[in-house]
């Protein structure tokens, strides 16, 4: 679902880029936040399998919302299109949301540990097995759902009026979570339920909350120090805890300059899917969606944590080069901030290639020879002078408004003024000539890129007769010599067929390629024995960077989740003790809701106009926070926590052993009494 979420609140719900990035991190970062909570559920309450299927119910609730909130005819009253009341499908998408990020949170993190728990001890080979086979699942339903997702939306459904299928991208993900849902319910009676024995986060929470207040009580100096701040809950709490929550603690706080990376990574789904919407998608016969482009990282990551595993590694290895674990998180960042120095260099080029619309207190004005002889316009005052050849048409000049006061256009011995200029707007001025005057006229142009690389096409009649004009299964109605028809929105990449009807007979053509996200003016210019004789101006260019560059930075993040995800959590894994991986899982999962927090903080705080700048800044911000990492690695002391574990085991036992001494000494003086 995330695949398209961007999109539908961009053109679904009409919100600009900044907003729909704001409200897409919001949700990513509430869906990293509530695994917390369906930690806190499974461990202290319903247990896992029970938790598995309330928090699912609420999922696919949410997801039916989304669907409904995404139905175009729930309130298009009129007809025409478009939603009468936006705010009811606002609300809806936010309410659908926040089930979603309920549902999915919540289960995060007992899926996994559920399916663990069907094993026993001895057998760690079928565990291990069944956690690569889940990771794999994971990654194939979000590659299948990547590639789907936008298919489904791309498609064209309503009952009124035909608009991009939302309804259907968000309905088919929640009919299979109810059929998933169903599937694992068959199940119960196979599976084995362990029963919740309180959940450790707490028991960590409440031994960090004490030695803080103990410490607070006795932080007079007539009390001695001790050794670590949280020695100060040993009143309370056993050593083993307190030995425990250290070494937790020490990786948490290595977690603290994660969040930056994940701040990056989860633009793929928003920022980078917009990028990919102003791009070129035609791969020849294979017309690429924008959200598709984020299918680029789960078929990298399939390929690149095999290659990193049996290529990269030992290669570094034979070189005789310690890569610990740490050195290979700061590499990941490293790479995170190139990938957003690619993702800044195409979009330079990206924006060398968009229109330049004219400023407040500007107009721009085209001039389109509609006739057989040559014209010179003089732009008044003695601000410039063009002169256009037949049916040729010069491109948009730039003039501030209040110094364009008119225009003086000949051709030959014939002359004519024009006064009827629009100001602070785009324009075309066609200009016929005929045997004893100069016939003019202006129509406004489009102000704005067309977006998901659709085509705006309108037609000027050139003939001396009112017309019809029909391109594909869209009708432009009647119109009048040298008038504009209105603009109508064509899908990008294809050909359509034009067809023009007069008084006295029939013309057709098929156009031409128009690429996508162009505008362009078709001026019908002659209509004989059944062929049609077209000429087209552009007036917004196509888009000419392909979406295929957007691979590279693809592929650099992609190496770089590879090295710092993978890596950090095997890492935590190996520095945590045995009872606290949960504890640490949660503490990964919330580097990644911080991370989301960030880009609404950054991207509201920057107030950039460019969008290459904000990336530019992103990597910045990165790189900075990867050197603070690497200082922070560099002084850390990895540790065993099986060796520690041990080493308080024989502790307890020596301790349990002194107990039985003094007690039957205790017990051997009570007898001789």
């Amino acid at each position: 679902m995330r695949a398209v979420l961007v999109l539908y609140f961009k053109y679904f719900l009409q919100w600009d880029d900044n907003l729909s990035t704001a409200i897409y991190h919001t949700f990513v970062a509430l869906c990293y936040l509530t695994p917390i909570l369906g930690a806190l559920i499974a461990d202290s309450w319903l247990g896992k399998f029970k938790t598995i299927i309330s928090l699912s119910i609420v999922y696919t609730i949410g997801q039916a919302v989304m669907a409904v909130s995404s139905i175009n005819d729930l309130t298009d009253h009129n007809r025409d299109g478009s939603p009468d009341t936006l705010t009811v499908h606002i609300a809806l998408s936010m309410v659908g949301l926040i089930l979603i990020a309920l549902g999915t949170g919540g289960i995060k993190p007992c899926v996994s540990a559920f399916g663990g728990d069907q094993f026993e001890d001895d057998q760690e080979k079928q565990r291990s097995r069944f956690f690569s086979i889940f990771y794999l699942s994971i990654n194939a339903g979000s590659l299948l759902s990547t590639i789907i997702t936008p298919i489904l939306r791309a498609q064209e459904c309503g009952i009124h009026s035909k608009q991009r299928c939302y309804p259907l991208a968000f309905g088919v993900p929640a009919a299979l979570m109810a059929i998933s849902l169903v599937v694992f319910i068959i199940g119960s009676s196979m599976y084995k339920k362990v029963q919740p024995q309180g959940n450790i986060m707490i028991q960590v929470s409440k031994c960090i909350g004490f030695a803080i207040k103990n410490r607070f009580r006795h932080r007079s100096k007539a009390f001695p120090k001790r050794e670590h701040w949280l020695d100060w809950a040993s009143e309370k709490y056993d050593k083993r805890l307190i030995a425990q929550t250290k070494m937790v603690l020490k990786v948490l706080f290595l977690y603290i300059p994660l969040p930056m990376f994940w701040a990056l990574f989860d633009q793929q789904g928003s920022r980078w899917t917009l990028q990919a919407t102003t791009m070129d998608g035609n791969f020849g016969s294979i017309q690429i969606q924008p959200d598709q482009m984020q299918t680029v990282n789960p078929i990298l990551i399939v390929i690149m944590v095999l290659v990193v595993d049996a290529v990269v590694y030992p290669l570094i290895k034979k070189c005789k080069i310690n890569f610990t674990p740490l050195r290979k998180i700061t590499v990941g960042m490293f790479l995170a901030a190139l990938a957003f120095v690619a993702a800044a260099l195409v979009q330079v080029q990206i924006d060398k290639t968009l229109p330049v619309f004219p400023a407040a207190g500007q107009s721009q004005i085209k001039i389109i020879n509609l006739g057989t002889d040559s014209v010179t316009v003089q732009f008044e005052p003695q601000l410039k002078n063009v002169t256009v050849t037949s049916m040729e048409s010069t491109s948009y000049m730039t003039f501030e408004t209040s110094q364009l006061t008119s225009l003086k256009i000949s051709s030959g011995e014939k002359a004519t003024t024009f006064n009827g200029m629009l100001g602070g707007n785009r324009a075309t001025l066609g200009i016929r000539t005929n045997a004893t005057n100069i016939d003019v006229k202006l129509s406004e142009d489009a102000m704005s890129k067309p977006e998901e690389g659709n085509n705006l096409i309108r037609f000027i009649n050139n003939l001396p007769d009112t017309i019809n004009v029909t391109m594909g299964d869209t009708s432009f109605g009647a119109l009048t010599s040298l008038s504009a028809s209105n603009y109508s929105l064509f899908p990008g990449g294809r050909k359509d067929q034009i067809t023009v009807l007069t008084n006295s007979m029939s013309c057709s053509a098929t156009s031409k390629a128009l690429g996508f996200g162009s505008a362009y003016t078709i001026v019908i210019n002659k209509c004989s024995g059944g062929i049609l004789d077209t000429v087209y101006s552009e007036d917004i260019p196509p888009n000419t960077v392909h979406m295929a560059w957007q691979i590279p930075q693809y592929f650099i993040l992609t190496c770089a989740e590879v090295v710092f995800s993978v890596t950090g959590l095997e890492f935590s894994y190996s520095q945590a003790p045995s009872n606290m991986k949960a504890v640490l899982q949660a503490g990964w999962l919330l580097t990644v809701a911080v991370g989301n927090i960030i880009v609404l903080i950054v991207a509201g705080a920057s107030k950039l106009s460019e969008q290459w700048a904000e990336y530019v800044l992103f990597a910045a911000l990165l790189l900075a926070v990867c050197i603070i990492f690497a200082v922070m690695a560099y002084f850390y002391t990895y540790v065993d926590p099986n060796e520690i574990e041990a080493q308080l085991d024989e502790e307890e036992k020596k301790q349990v052993k002194k107990d039985q001494d003094v007690n039957e000494k205790n017990s051997e003086a009570d007898s001789q009494m």
